[in-house]
């Protein structure tokens, strides 16, 4: 069996506008989709935000089919992180190579194999907290203006131009955070 990895990370507006969108081997191909999945998403984020507490992990969204599961979390400012895991993506760590065995703490495996049968909505957030902070220092930019990514103008006119996030080291880092996650890591600063 294989381990559940990232499959799209997706970081979303206040205003519902895509700001960024990553994709992850083997998904890098399927642009259309995610986006489709992605924005699929904003309506269950406006179903639950009316009867949300404090807390800002939305958890599971929904699952797409019995591969691919949306996960959601809200920032204070009205952003929205979405990470869409792929729960057959990586190979099981048996085919990894001399060693990867023992690695899987289970005779036969069966660790590996136990990893398979869902998510735990704790499994994620350590990747949520990293993008947050990643977005954080995104915003301590001071060449970064989050209302130039907005497709609305103060004025209710739509902006035209780029609405995306083009920071280098932010993208950088929803790169590593994306190739870096796995169930049970517990730290990814």
């Amino acid at each position: 069996m294989a381990s559940p990895s990232i499959a799209c990370i997706g970081i979303i507006g206040k205003q519902n506008n895509p700001l960024h969108v990553s994709l992850f081997a083997p998904h890098t191909q399927s642009t259309l989709d995610f986006h489709l999945l992605l924005s699929s998403t904003l309506d269950i984020f406006d179903a639950r935000l009316q009867r949300k507490s404090v807390d800002q992990d939305f958890g599971l969204l929904h699952a797409v089919d019995e591969r691919l599961a949306c996960y959601g979390w809200l920032t204070n400012t009205g952003v929205k992180f979405v990470v869409v895991v792929d729960l057959a993506a990586r190979p099981p760590l048996a085919d990894a190579g001399p060693g990867a065995g023992a690695a899987a703490g289970a005779v036969g495996g069966r660790a590996a194999a136990a990893a398979i049968v869902g998510l735990r909505d704790a499994d994620l957030k350590p990747a949520f907290k990293a993008l947050q902070n990643a977005y954080v220092g995104l915003l301590q930019n001071p060449f970064y203006d989050p209302d130039e990514h907005t497709p609305l103008a103060p004025n209710g006119e739509y902006r035209s131009g780029n609405t995306r996030i083009t920071s280098r080291r932010f993208l950088e880092d929803v790169q590593r955070i994306g190739n870096s996650w796995a169930p049970g890591v517990t730290n990814m600063y």
